[in-house]
């Protein structure tokens, strides 16, 4: 599993992220009752070698969002970070006052990184849903924050 990782481009300090991902998914493949894989191990660097993708869109992702977030805020830099963290606040304090179906799929998706169908499958509710919820919540999120009404 770490030889896939590595291969996948998976950094050294990451590799047991990834092997932990592997063995919970054989687990949890044995908790819902499915039979073991005839091939465990190609099994395995299957689901490593996704896991090693998806850890490379993730990091992309997060790149894109601050690119994103440093054009929405071209002031200039702040050597103590103050602007960074009074916008950290805001955010903070928008989603205290989302309600809890709204904060919940904000959570899981932008801090826990989730796709909309392991949500929808974490929270036992169909995709749209989240799709809905997450977007209804960002437009308040959003609002509030370019109004300045968060308090």
């Amino acid at each position: 599993m770490r030889a896939v990782l590595s291969l996948g481009g998976v950094p050294h300090g990451e590799l047991q992220d990834g092997v932990q991902h592997v063995r919970l998914r054989l687990l949890e493949r044995a908790a819902r009752g499915q039979e073991a894989p005839r091939e465990v191990s190609a099994w395995a660097a299957v689901v490593a070698s996704n896991w090693a993708m998806d850890y490379h869109r993730a990091r992309r992702r997060q790149e894109r969002l601050g690119e994103r977030l440093a054009a929405l805020h071209p002031a200039e830099p702040q050597e103590d970070g103050a602007e960074s963290r009074v916008l950290s606040l805001a955010v903070a304090q928008g989603l205290d006052e989302l309600p809890d179906s709204q904060r919940q799929v904000v959570v899981l998706r932008f801090y826990a990184d989730l796709p909309v169908r392991d949500i929808a499958d974490e929270l036992g509710i169909p995709e749209g849903t989240v799709k809905s919820r997450l977007h209804a919540a960002v437009r308040v999120l959003r609002t509030r924050l370019h109004e300045g009404e968060v308090r």
